[in-house]
């Protein structure tokens, strides 16, 4: 009774602890990444982090501006003159133009990072220095602007390096794993231990004889095989093929359970041989 009060106490107490590494962790809301405000008079530039793409090489972002008081009419609210922003540091060259009269609109943007997926979960990611720009009028004279880097992942820490508290960039986006995320991981992979480890304690302990064997418990080691692959599935961001995670635990339960299932199966083959004398009645029944 005591052993089942300090299990059910723990396990509460991991709840808890998960609940709270989860809050800690910003609970996936949106929030502003660097410190900067955006200022009345200034075109503001934001910059919504979405989603991380390509096994982690590619950050995908949303870019949208806010024309300045001083380019907009203040009747139609739409641009006086032409305005462009240019971002530097990405997957293809990305300059966005707008004419005299028009809205400025959202348009996707794709950053480089660099990081080593191999080192899941604790892999850390950096994106290369980035610029951006904003011009006014045909001319393209330089207009100040305010960048706004906004965070949107799940399950994702973003940070922001830049020059200097005043400068206008360039802007480093550095990425790592929540600790929800990253126990998330670890709880899967105790999972996956879990059934290698219990798949061959019941086996072996049927093998000697210290349970009797349940023909439906081949169903079980059957369900317990089909389960390792979603598991796979499940882990953040599931991590490429070929990782650690696949050669030191995947794999070795895959074997693990397959193993017990070949004992189960040897069980089934010694705890169900006939009889000797219903062996000798059937040699005896005329066919």
């Amino acid at each position: 009774m005591r052993l089942g009060i300090i299990g059910f106490m723990a396990l509460i107490a991991a709840y808890v602890a998960s609940l709270l590494i989860y809050v800690d962790s910003g609970m996936g809301h949106p929030h502003q990444v660097n410190e900067r405000q955006p200022g009345g008079n200034a075109t503001t530039v934001t910059v919504d982090i979405e989603d991380i793409r390509s096994n982690n090489s590619v950050l995908a972002t949303n870019i949208s501006v806010v024309p300045s008081p001083a380019l907009l009419d203040p009747v139609t609210h739409k641009l006086k003159e032409d305005l462009s922003v240019e971002v530097t540091s990405v997957v293809t060259p990305s300059k966005r133009s707008w004419s005299k009269g028009a809205v400025p609109d959202v348009w996707p943007v794709s950053l480089i990072l660099s990081g080593e997926v191999a080192d899941w979960p604790f892999d850390e990611y950096r994106s290369k220095p980035v610029t951006i720009e904003v011009e006014r009028g045909a001319s393209d004279t330089p207009e100040p602007a305010t960048v706004i880097f906004v965070d949107r992942l799940l399950g994702w820490t973003v940070d922001m390096s830049s020059s200097g508290p005043a400068a206008p960039g360039p802007y480093q986006v550095e990425l790592s794993r929540t600790m929800s995320t990253v126990a998330f991981g670890f709880v899967i992979v105790f999972v996956y231990l879990a059934l290698g480890g219990l798949g061959l304690v019941v086996a072996v302990q049927t093998w000697r004889n210290k349970r009797k064997f349940q023909p439906p418990m081949t169903t079980w080691y059957a369900a317990m095989l089909f389960a390792v692959m979603p598991l796979r599935n499940a882990l953040p961001d599931s991590p490429p093929f070929g990782s650690w995670i696949d050669i030191s635990v995947v794999l070795w339960a895959i074997v693990v359970l397959v193993i017990s299932m070949m004992i189960y199966i040897l069980c089934w083959w010694r705890h169900l041989a006939p009889e000797p004398a219903e062996l000798a009645a059937s040699a005896k029944t005329p066919r």
